[in-house]
């Protein structure tokens, strides 16, 4: 089988003149980090690494250079990337932290590193998918069917009796939940509504997982597909990116919108904002209208500083849409401050580690592309700062906070929808659970949260 070069997990090893390959390094004491008997007794815990990887990151910050490179001499003797999955977990965040501190440039360091090993072999190789491909991936874990299953559940429910169905579809994955909701729509109709799926071009074309083809090459497949189906579909793409707040994406539906009003608006079109994981890409700082550009500024209009996430849903709010769906990942990754923010992650991101020894062997190709895309994960949390740092995952509470004061009202999933995410969730894994948070359903893993589903209506 084909390897990835070079393996997705392995670590850079940090030569040290003064010691022989079996050695510990001496430590000086400062508080909390483990002494060298008891590292020598819990390399596989996960709280010691957690700990070795905070005192890591402080020495970094602080450009501690040899504080540092004696934790990372040791992180990378204990984190093989064929290790378990706290050692390959550990193993993310030692790159993430090697590859910060070789952009900042401030830890001399790394040049012992540069010795042995390009600091080029940092770069994560992140596949390229077919649509088969994807489409496979994605059905390995429930980690995003669960969402597809919830959301179209709720669609169907919500779009009853709509002759045309105009699904905004903003979804990490690339429109992989849509065809089993035509599937749905087609099974559910004698003669199925017409679709409308409008799609930003641009959201995510640097964030895994990613597609080996263009939106309209996507396009024309889901419409070949609907076809197969007897449904009539029509897709469009709008060239717009998180990175403004889809404002593009925004001012064309604001016109849509406009037109429909003025030709007394078609009250049997439904409008359906499909929110899958990619609402956490939009910036969460607070940006005051001067900051913005003037096109952003028509249709972020605000009296007062606010966030474009904020923004973002009080303009879908003016589009009186039939429903918006939101699904994501239940953490917060958003501190400034890198340590809380390490903290956070690896107190999260442990769980697609552990999850995916339950359904991919070693060496697989899957594998190695399913915990790629984790490490880039980790990286663009840890190494990065400013708008390149976008994976800024917000918990649930959060977002129903923002929906709240955007003027949306929570409303609770169907029993008939709870059922068919249980029926799901029996093709997976035991560890994969499911719980109700007031109106919102969530998936656990051993009990602990991962992923939250909610619905909402304009109030």
């Amino acid at each position: 089988m084909t390897q990835f070069t070079p393996p997705l997990h392995q670590s850079p090893h940090f030569p040290n003149p003064t010691m022989n390959k079996n050695q510990i390094p001496r430590t000086r004491p400062w508080p909390g980090f483990p002494t060298s008997k008891s590292l020598g007794t819990s390399f596989g815990d996960a709280n010691c690494m957690e700990q070795l990887l905070v005192h890591c990151a402080n020495a970094i910050e602080s450009n501690d250079v040899t504080l540092a490179q004696q934790i990372l001499w040791v992180l990378n003797n204990i984190t093989p990337p064929d290790g378990d999955s706290n050692q390959r977990l550990a193993g993310s965040f030692l790159r993430a932290l090697t590859a910060r501190a070789a952009k900042t440039g401030s830890c001399k360091m790394l040049e012992a590193v540069a010795d042995a090993h390009s600091i080029n072999d940092l770069a994560i190789h992140t596949h390229k998918f077919s649509i088969i491909e994807l489409a496979n991936f994605v059905d390995l874990t429930p980690w995003h069917r669960f969402g597809f299953t919830a959301a179209n559940a709720a669609i169907l429910e919500a779009t009853e009796g709509f002759s045309v169905i105009h699904i905004v579809d903003l979804s990490l994955t690339h429109c992989m939940q849509i065809p089993t909701l035509i599937d749905a729509i087609a099974n559910r109709h004698e003669v199925p509504p017409l679709i409308k799926l409008t799609v930003a071009g641009s959201a995510c074309r640097d964030v895994p997982p990613m597609l080996d083809l263009s939106y309209d090459e996507l396009g024309t497949k889901l419409v070949n597909f609907a076809r197969s189906k007897n449904v009539v579909m029509e897709f469009r793409v709008v060239s717009s990116s998180y990175e403004d707040g889809f404002a593009a994406l925004i001012q064309h539906l604001r016109v849509q919108h406009l037109v429909y009003e003025a030709e007394g608006h078609h009250p049997t079109e439904a409008l359906v904002i499909n929110c899958h994981m990619m609402l956490h890409y939009i910036p969460d700082e607070t940006v005051a209208l001067s900051s913005i550009s003037d096109s952003n500024s028509y249709v972020y209009s605000s009296s007062s500083a606010s966030s474009l996430r904020s923004m973002f849903l009080k303009a879908l709010r003016t589009l009186d849409p039939t429903i918006v769906v939101l699904v994501d990942e239940d953490a917060d990754l958003t501190s400034n401050n890198l340590v809380s923010r390490l903290r956070s992650a690896f107190n999260y991101l442990w769980i697609p580690y552990d999850t995916v020894d339950t359904f991919l062997p070693r060496g697989s190709k899957q594998r190695q592309w399913y915990e790629a895309d984790i490490c880039w994960k980790i990286e663009n949390v840890i190494a990065h700062e400013g708008l390149q740092r976008v994976e800024r995952v917000e918990p649930k509470s959060r977002w129903e906070q923002r929906m709240r004061n955007a003027n949306f009202h929570g409303i609770s999933f169907s029993e008939d929808s709870v059922s068919e995410v249980k029926g799901m969730l029996d093709e997976h894994a035991a560890g994969w659970g499911l719980k109700r948070e007031d109106e919102h359903l969530v998936l656990t893993w051993k009990g602990h949260n991962v992923i939250f589903a909610s619905a909402w209506l304009p109030a």
